[in-house]
């Protein structure tokens, strides 16, 4: 078993190393910006559907380089259901598809784009595509924790689930350039269930996560929290009915343009989409949190 997950993963990390030589790619013959999709209004859809998003494969967590040229998702296949790390990149103004590599972590990239997040691991750019996978290090590495998807903003700030304590998210910052040991989110984050796959503003402004407690709307809504003048973060916010329904919503993801926000759905019967909507109701969110206080 451990040969077998060795083998596993040099081979994960040799494609990864290689993907834009050995990866191949599919013209989608789409132009223009967001996969050459009319941009949503108030109401969120799902995002480049029979292209992105299949009625018949399961896709999850979304994320753009700052040009907005290249895209990141999961996949997984619902034949063999197995996971894979998907990309989109336009070339020309033309998007091109292609399979990355088996799923290590979600995907998800830094604010400058010039790092792949993969749970405790990640890869950076190099001039040939992306280096092999690497550690986050001891801090990360922590056997009993079990990290899905970590965000980071533009400061360093990371913030991390860990489904193997309790559904906890933690955060870990960088003071006087020394990355700090990553601890608990106040209790009115880490309340109630399935806190998972939270994201960071590239700002520090705000961080949006998963979970199921009381008062929602049925399955795992998103949820987002205000950081406070002073530092601290704010009561937890359930983003309503622009985003929530009876079905589970999970993985949000604000565009780098700050135009648009994404995040998955999965219903009853297991389809699950990426899906957008135009992202003014989180400025609304803001302002009704201020001046009710």
């Amino acid at each position: 078993m451990i040969k077998t997950m060795y083998c596993f993963l040099i081979a994960t990390n040799s494609i990864f190393a290689t993907s834009s030589i050995m990866a191949k790619e599919l013209d989608t013959r789409i132009y223009g910006p967001y996969l050459g999709q009319t941009p949503p209004g108030q109401t969120a859809k799902i995002f480049a559907p029979r292209i992105l998003s299949t009625s018949k494969d399961r896709e999850y967590t979304i994320s753009f380089t700052p040009d907005l040229k290249e895209l990141y998702f999961t996949r997984m296949d619902a034949d063999t259901n197995k996971w894979w790390t998907m990309t989109y990149k336009q070339k020309n103004n033309r998007w091109y598809g292609s399979t990355l590599a088996p799923r290590v972590g979600r995907p998800t990239l830094s604010p400058d784009g010039n790092t792949l997040h993969l749970g405790n691991k990640y890869i950076s750019r190099t001039d040939s595509g992306w280096s092999q996978i690497r550690s986050l290090g001891p801090m990360f590495d922590n056997k009993d924790w079990g990290i899905m998807r970590l965000s980071s903003s533009s400061s360093g700030t990371y913030i991390l689930d860990d489904y193997k304590n309790g559904d906890l998210l933690r955060i870990s910052e960088v003071k006087n350039g020394v990355r700090q040991a990553p601890k608990p989110l106040p209790a009115q984050i880490n309340t109630g269930k399935w806190n998972a796959h939270p994201f960071i503003a590239p700002d520090d402004s705000y961080i949006i996560w998963d979970g199921e407690r009381d008062g929602g709307y049925g399955d795992t809504d998103l949820y987002i929290s205000f950081r406070e003048p002073d530092g601290s973060w704010g009561k937890a916010l359930n983003l309503g009915p622009t985003v929530n329904t009876d079905a589970g919503e999970a993985g949000g993801y604000m565009s780098p343009d700050g135009k648009y926000f994404f995040f998955n759905r999965t219903t009853s019967a297991g389809n699950g989409d990426i899906y957008w909507v135009d992202s003014n109701f989180i400025k609304v969110l803001k302002t009704q949190r201020y001046t009710k206080r």
